[in-house]
């Protein structure tokens, strides 16, 4: 890109932000980003989130997330009830009540330390609002984030109690029909969800499965 039109994007971009009532409300919220919005409204519809499960946050960082989780797993009442568990590469500013571990999911090492500290027989969520490092290139970022939604759905499927659910975040547009059928497979409901914070022209949306079917 010419270095005039990146410089006007990074204005455009910048200004857009700061203009975003999302940012706002986040900032008057102390969420560390828009995007705890996006998952807001996702359980205030499926109503994923219930005091006493044990839930796993892939890519968490920087945190947004994992605030909302919290404050619905009850910890206003200053007592989490239940367990969340939360795994990045990198290292995220703690929070209270929350287990951060920090590794590569797709390392051995790192799914050791997982089980030790998993329940026994699993989780009841799985959430996941991981997304690749964008190339502009359609095909190669689509490649990208079908990786990481193989890799979400494959950690789930292990991980995961019978009956529970995974929520990712993916792409519109090439390969989002076979995600989908990925899903199915597995799950006994496919729902695909775009919250209101989700940007309109983003091709953003999230793919959620309810009711893990059972190990063969």
């Amino acid at each position: 890109m010419p270095a005039g039109k990146k410089h006007r994007f990074n204005q455009n971009w910048m200004h857009r932000h700061l203009n975003d009532p999302y940012v706002r409300k986040a900032q008057q919220k102390g969420y560390r980003s828009r995007a705890a919005f996006k998952l807001a409204e996702i359980d205030d519809q499926d109503k994923l989130i219930k005091p006493g499960m044990c839930i796993v946050e892939l890519g968490a960082a920087p945190g947004s997330w994992t605030q909302v989780v919290r404050e619905r797993l009850g910890f206003a009442s200053q007592a989490l009830r239940g367990k969340l568990i939360t795994l990045d590469m990198l290292p995220m500013e703690p929070l209270d009540g929350v287990l951060s571990l920090v590794g590569d999911f797709r390392e051995e090492e790192t799914l050791q330390v997982l089980q030790k500290v998993l329940p026994d027989g699993g989780c009841d969520l799985v959430i996941s609002d991981m997304a690749p490092n964008l190339s502009g290139v359609a095909s190669a970022d689509s490649a990208r984030m079908g990786d990481l939604i193989e890799l979400a759905l494959a950690f789930s499927t292990v991980h995961l109690k019978t009956g529970g659910c995974l929520l990712v975040k993916c792409f519109q547009g090439s390969g989002f029909s076979q995600w989908v059928e990925s899903y199915k497979r597995e799950f006994r409901q496919v729902l695909i969800r775009k919250p209101k914070a989700s940007r309109e022209e983003s091709a953003e949306t999230y793919l959620l499965g309810k009711g893990l079917l059972p190990r063969a």
